[in-house]
């Protein structure tokens, strides 16, 4: 995580502040299940420095009407299907979680996961050991004492975990048993490196060392999966174009190290039968101006086509696809990797600050996962060890009163994570407009399993936008609000 001034998407204004006692909480409404009569749409309807979503009903015609802004949703046009949406359960976010009684602990969990009830959250990032959100102090699963090496992991152990992290994610999964897990590190242990240390330095390049990283990874899969933790996807590195993170962990692995490190361990989890799949880059965009002096200081070259410099190498065969943060360029970054390399996925995997604009971009670029970061901080925005000292979680937990705030974070992950379960499919929708100035509306559309539609659209105007949405041979009016993010889900339409 590199520091919020680096951001280039804006970000909304309000948060929903939630009195609590340190026994309860409570929630906004995040909306219910499809309607069951065919002839109406569910709207949820969200807006800045609104705490309270309105949940409505609206009349669907059989028949098409003439606007003046028409939104077509086209089912037969069918792009990418969809992983889920969330954030990360980080050292931080647990331990501000266990700062609540378990009373109001467990509705907090229920408000995030709870598919019928809360935001039904349905994507979770971990970080493999720690990350700039760690309490204390840093720390891997395999540290030694300086000078010593653990090539065969004898002292491998997620002992740190299974206090507060684990019991989180294993909640979670019981509330939502359709959660993914992406799994990343921050930094191999220290005795892996040329700094010795998790801050800072390069992965040593030397064969046991690959072997060595590769047994690392392969072992914390086994022994999440033993504690009850499936690992869907994994990356080898978090931002590994970030130099010189002088307080956190971080590691430089230029892209000929990241396919050595794929190359090792692919066929490590085949031989472990696993199923893990591995997602490589885990970065920006398009590459930072200060990575690039970054790397100009090390005397190293800038990498800008990181991504597809790696998928050219033999580690092409072992990678699922591409996992991309938001700090920096823009999402149709995406859809030009995925021209490249039309058989690999795109992921985003960490976006503190985004809004339901971010979302509505990685949907349209072929992203099947929009995961946030911090699922929860305190009101000093950690603990944390360095890195972003103004980040923002899902949820803030105030260490004194246990209040619960619910961000913004939370409304905007809610238009899709209540509305698009995993297996959802990203379909057609385009805006028309007799304007010769456009129409301020950015959508995105999907089809559920349940064969259920979804659109849901922003209005980055400064005016309210009357607009007509239609869907085959149906149609519905709609009005959204200045600023304002709508959900809208219909029935199958026979």
């Amino acid at each position: 995580m590199r520091p919020r001034l680096l951001l280039t998407i804006a970000v909304a204004a309000a948060a929903i502040a939630v009195p609590a006692t340190g026994r309860a909480t409570t929630a906004p409404a995040v909306g219910s299940a499809p309607p069951p009569n065919p002839t109406s749409v569910h709207e949820w309807l969200t807006m800045p420095d609104v705490t309270t979503p309105t949940d409505t009903q609206l009349p669907l015609n059989d028949t098409v009407t003439k606007a003046p802004v028409t939104v077509h949703v086209d089912g037969g046009v069918r792009y990418q299907s969809v992983s889920g949406f969330g954030a990360a359960i980080t050292d931080s976010s647990a331990h501000v979680l266990y700062g609540l009684t378990p009373d109001a602990r467990d509705q907090v969990m229920r408000n995030l996961f709870d598919p019928r009830t809360g935001a039904g959250l349905s994507f979770l990032r971990q970080p493999i050991g720690a990350s700039d959100f760690a309490v204390g102090q840093d720390y891997s699963y395999d540290d030694m004492p300086a000078g010593q090496t653990d090539y065969q992991l004898r002292h491998f152990s997620i002992a740190h975990d299974e206090a507060q992290i684990l019991p989180l994610v294993r909640q979670a999964l019981k509330l939502n048993p359709r959660i993914q897990i992406v799994a990343s590190p921050w930094s191999m242990p220290g005795w892996m490196k040329t700094s010795g240390s998790m801050i800072d330095g390069n992965l040593i390049d030397d064969p046991r060392i690959y072997r060595a990283y590769a047994l690392y990874l392969v072992k914390f899969i086994q022994a999440y999966q033993r504690a009850g933790v499936p690992v869907d996807y994994i990356t080898v590195q978090n931002e590994p174009q970030a130099l010189e993170r002088k307080n956190y962990p971080g590691t430089d692995l230029p892209w000929e190290q990241e396919a050595k490190v794929i190359e090792a361990l692919g066929p490590a989890i085949r031989a472990a039968g696993l199923h893990t799949k591995i997602l490589a880059f885990d970065h920006n965009w398009t590459e930072h101006p200060g990575d690039i002096s970054s790397h100009q200081r090390a005397n190293e070259d800038p990498e800008p086509n990181y991504p597809y410099d790696l998928l050219g190498t033999d580690a092409y065969r072992w990678v699922a696809g591409t996992a991309y943060h938001c700090y920096f360029g823009d999402p149709t970054a995406q859809t030009g990797l995925r021209a490249s390399f039309p058989d690999k996925d795109i992921f985003m995997t960490e976006c503190e600050g985004g809004d339901s604009s971010t979302v509505i971009g990685v949907m349209q670029n072929w992203g099947r996962s929009s995961i946030d970061w911090n699922i929860a901080l305190d009101e000093n925005h950690g603990p944390h060890l360095g890195g972003c000292g103004s980040c923002n979680g899902t949820i803030t937990v105030n260490s004194v009163t246990h209040e619960v705030t619910y961000n913004d974070q939370y409304r905007d992950l809610g238009h899709f994570s209540r509305f698009v379960p995993a297996g959802a499919v990203h379909i057609g929708s385009t805006v028309d407009t007799t304007s010769s100035k456009g129409a301020p509306l950015t959508t995105v559309a999907f089809t559920d399993p349940d064969h259920s539609t979804v659109l849901v659209a922003l209005n980055t105007g400064a005016t309210t936008q009357n607009f007509t949405v239609v869907y085959g041979t149906h149609s519905f009016d709609a009005t959204l609000p200045a600023g304002g993010t709508v959900t809208f889900q219909w029935s199958a339409i026979h």
